[in-house]
């Protein structure tokens, strides 16, 4: 209704009536006043409509207003009486209150008077108990006086009402004499019942030091009591020099420091917790490590270890390579190998008995270590009392990963004198014995006539000696003398072992095939038959080499001697030596193809138009027959080939014939071919030399027992085929569509075809 009046009061305004002029204006602006009208009408109807429903809902509003009357009285009269209530129940609440805080007050009053009673009547049976020397009693009395809260022992009330005429101190101070009397007692008994060895009186006070609080004290008297177990006494007949007297006493040491761990632990841990023997070990293991010191200070001067290791040290470590090369003697009696065997065998002994010891110690702290993280994860008892709880913290140390009592034995004197004794005496020792004997090895090599094919006693003898040596150095048990030695070991024989043989193979020749002086045929089969033996040794040697680490990678050795977490790295070093294979195995293979190019080249250079003399695959069916009686190209090549081989076969070993053959035909091959394709076939030809190829062939792949020859055939095998085509078929649809895999090239091929008249 709005918008009208808007719309024609702004008509009006625009446009003022009086100043309408003609009769179309006025009938316009008659029309417009009409359409206002119109509008006014229909909203005033609107509104009348609209009244009633509005005046109802207005009687019904009226109607509501006594019964709101009503509802607003009712509502203040509950609010007051809600409020009167709540004023009552907060009187009410604040006496309950003040009734419970007194009643709180009476019962810590009520408790703390019972604390004290039951402090004065344990400190008073206490020193009756000790009175009567009753231990167990005073314990007991002592401990439950203990585990009182400390606020309360120290606290004033205690201190007034305590004390009585015959003990006026205050209760703390009389608690701890108390205290320090019954440690005092309690060590000179366990100490009176040690020397007796009365196990019943030792079991009965070591178990009561930590009940009154006193573990460190009591695990420092076990302890003494254990390293008296465990001292060494040699029997008088026992003597130094003997081979066996230092590892025995080791051996006799770290049983009984073993043996120790494994029957008092349960004991310790029963009464002092879990985790307390490391205390103990310790103080075992400081024994232990006077003792180790005096007996490898002995071994040291009793063997003359330094003059020994000056001794080796003085001699170039390069004399083994020039003295089996040049063929001069080394002076023996400087230094005796056996004696330096004997010494090693000692070094890697004692320090075997510790690793064997360490590994011990490893395992069965680690059960420990595991037992006692599985009851932390499953919310396990922790120590009771202040004193138990400061010690096992002190106990655990901070590295939770490692079981502590380990940690000792890692960071013990006896472990770092062990690895000191490997690093200055061993290693330096077995590096020279290994290089004596390879160097023995090599001088005193003869040949083998036992051994098919022929070979020298090189081999055996030098890896018989590096299984025993590696197998020594594996029972030192340790990490760090493997990885050192290994690597020295390595390096001999690269350069004492491979490179001699070398040098030897470089010697065989060196003045000419015959050798300077000497008889002609005699001496070159002399000289080939030395080669080849040297071959020999290397193929021997490779396998040796893969065989020797595959054995001692599986030997028991290992986890006998190494923790788990160290045998992988003890496998690494084992297993450098596999690289040594490939020089062994270069090496060969520069020899064979030595022989090869000096001895079988220059003969094969006329083999294949030797055998194919005066040869035609132009045949007819005479020429055919004929050809097919005298069978020459396969006669003539197994007589030629036998000469040419003659001896290889039984003096090689199977891989260096293998290797020999196949040099010898991949030179003979490609000449072969060539030969074949300037060569002209009939029908009855091509027929004929695939014949002979097949002969050859089959002879060849019978000599040899592996199965790779008739591949290096194949370019060969492929020109028979082609040239045995129909002679309507296309070379081109025959090569794409065949579904051989060739190797002849296409264009080949069709040279090949184009052979045929």
């Amino acid at each position: 209704m709005a918008a009208p009046t808007t719309t024609t009061t702004t008509t009006t305004a625009r446009t003022d009536p009086r100043r309408l002029a003609t009769l179309p204006d006025i009938l316009a602006r008659l029309s417009v006043i009409q359409s206002d009208e119109s509008e006014l009408s229909s909203a005033l109807s609107h509104l009348l409509s609209a009244h009633e429903p509005i005046a109802a809902s207005l009687n019904n509003l009226q109607a509501l207003a006594p019964q709101l009357d009503a509802l607003a009285t009712e509502t203040r009269l509950l609010d007051q009486t809600v409020s009167l209530t709540a004023r009552t129940a907060q009187d009410v609440g604040g006496r309950v209150q003040s009734l419970d805080e007194e009643m709180r007050r009476v019962r810590e009053a009520s408790e703390r008077v019972s604390q004290i009673i039951e402090l004065k009547s344990s400190l008073a049976a206490l020193n009756s108990s000790i009175e009567q020397h009753d231990w167990e009693a005073a314990t007991r009395h002592c401990a439950r006086a203990m585990a009182l809260p400390l606020d309360v022992i120290s606290g004033p009330f205690a201190e007034t009402a305590v004390p009585t005429p015959e003990s006026h101190l205050p209760p703390a101070q009389t608690l701890q004499l108390a205290r320090e009397q019954l440690l005092a007692v309690f060590k000179q008994e366990f100490e009176r019942a040690s020397r007796a060895r009365d196990a019943t009186a030792t079991s009965r006070f070591f178990k009561l030091f930590p009940a009154i609080g006193w573990e460190a004290e009591g695990l420092q008297a076990y302890a003494a009591f254990v390293v008296d177990l465990v001292k060494v006494r040699p029997p008088a007949s026992a003597k130094t020099s003997s081979p066996l007297y230092y590892i025995t006493a080791l051996t006799a040491l770290f049983e009984s420091i073993a043996l120790i761990v494994d029957q008092h632990q349960p004991v310790v841990e029963k009464y002092y917790g879990v985790g307390k023997m490391g205390l103990v070990l310790e103080r075992l293991l400081q024994e232990a490590d006077r003792v180790v010191k005096d007996l490898v200070e002995g071994w040291e001067e009793e063997r003359s270890m330094k003059r020994k290791l000056s001794d080796v040290s003085s001699i170039p470590s390069s004399s083994a390579s020039r003295v089996t090369v040049t063929g001069d003697t080394v002076d023996e009696d400087m230094i005796d190998p056996r004696e330096i065997d004997k010494v090693l065998s000692e070094a890697a002994g004692m320090s075997g008995r510790w690793g064997l010891f360490r590994k011990f110690m490893h395992d069965r702290l680690r059960e420990e270590f595991d037992t006692e993280d599985g009851e932390k994860e499953d919310g396990g008892n922790a120590p009771s009392g202040p004193h138990k709880a400061d010690d096992l913290a002190a106990v655990n140390g901070s590295d939770e990963n490692v079981p502590v009592g380990f940690q000792v034995v890692e960071n013990s004197r006896s472990h770092k004198t062990m690895e000191k004794m490997l690093a200055i005496y061993y290693t330096p020792l077995e590096v020279w014995y290994a290089r004596s004997v390879v160097d023995k090895a090599h001088r005193l090599s003869t040949h083998d006539l036992s051994q098919t094919p022929i070979t020298t006693t090189t081999p055996d003898d030098a890896f018989y000696i590096l299984k025993s040596v590696l197998s020594r150095m594996l029972s030192t048990a340790s990490v760090s003398a493997v990885e050192r030695t290994s690597e020295q070991l390595r390096d001999i024989m690269d350069k004492d072992y491979a490179r001699v043989i070398k040098q030897k193979l470089d010697n065989v020749y060196k003045g000419g095939p015959a050798g300077p002086g000497a008889r002609g045929e005699r001496a070159e089969r002399e000289n080939r038959q030395s080669f080849i033996i040297l071959l020999n040794d290397l193929d021997i040697s490779s396998s040796h080499m893969e065989r020797l680490v595959k054995d001692l990678s599986q030997s028991s050795l290992i986890p006998q001697h190494f923790l788990e977490s160290e045998i992988e790295t003890v496998k690494a070093s084992l297993s450098g030596f596999m690289k040594l294979v490939p020089k062994f195995r270069s090496i060969l293979r520069a020899g064979v193809e030595q022989l090869f190019n000096q001895l079988l080249r220059p003969k094969l250079r006329t083999f294949i138009p030797d055998v194919y003399k005066d040869v035609s695959y132009v045949l007819d069916e005479d020429g055919y027959a004929a050809a097919e009686l005298q069978d020459l190209v396969r006669k003539r090549f197994i007589k030629a080939w036998e000469g040419l081989i003659e001896g290889y076969k039984d003096t090689f070993t199977e891989s260096n014939y293998r290797l020999f053959f196949g040099l010898a035909l991949d030179v003979l091959v490609r000449p072969w071919e060539k030969f074949v394709t300037s060569l002209k076939y009939s029908e009855l030809g091509a027929i004929r030399f695939d014949h002979d190829l097949r002969a050859v062939v089959a002879y060849l792949s019978s000599q040899t027992v592996f199965g790779d020859i008739r591949e290096k055939f194949v370019r060969l095998q492929q020109i028979g085929t082609l040239l045995n085509l129909d002679s309507e078929e296309d070379v081109d649809e025959f090569y794409n569509g065949s579904g051989i895999s060739w190797q002849l090239s296409q264009q080949e091929a069709r040279a090949v075809a184009n052979l045929r008249v």
